[in-house]
């Protein structure tokens, strides 16, 4: 991987220093450690994309199942499990 880009960030000096003080305790440069915070994160925005991807197509789904009559009405699935409770044990 080539380091053609060079990135500039202003931070605040004590938390520079930290970072810096950790960096060294982990025997790694502090460039290194900044890569592979970039990495992370770009994984964790791309996975949460993804789930929003997936949920948005599944909700899309079940609106359009909805559209064309398909599914059951809230009053429908209340009476169901109104009636699965009253066939249960009483827990007392």
């Amino acid at each position: 991987m080539s380091k053609a880009a060079v990135f500039t960030m202003k931070l605040e000096p004590d938390l520079r220093a930290e970072f810096m003080a950790a960096a060294e305790a982990s025997h790694r440069p502090a460039s290194q450690v900044v890569r592979e915070l970039m990495r992370e994160f770009v994984q964790r925005q791309q996975a949460q994309s993804d789930h929003s991807a997936v949920l948005h197509r599944k909700v899309e789904a079940a609106r359009a199942s909805a559209q064309n009559g398909q599914g059951r009405s809230n009053e429908a699935v209340e009476a169901d499990f109104a009636a699965r409770r009253a066939g249960l044990p009483d827990s007392a």
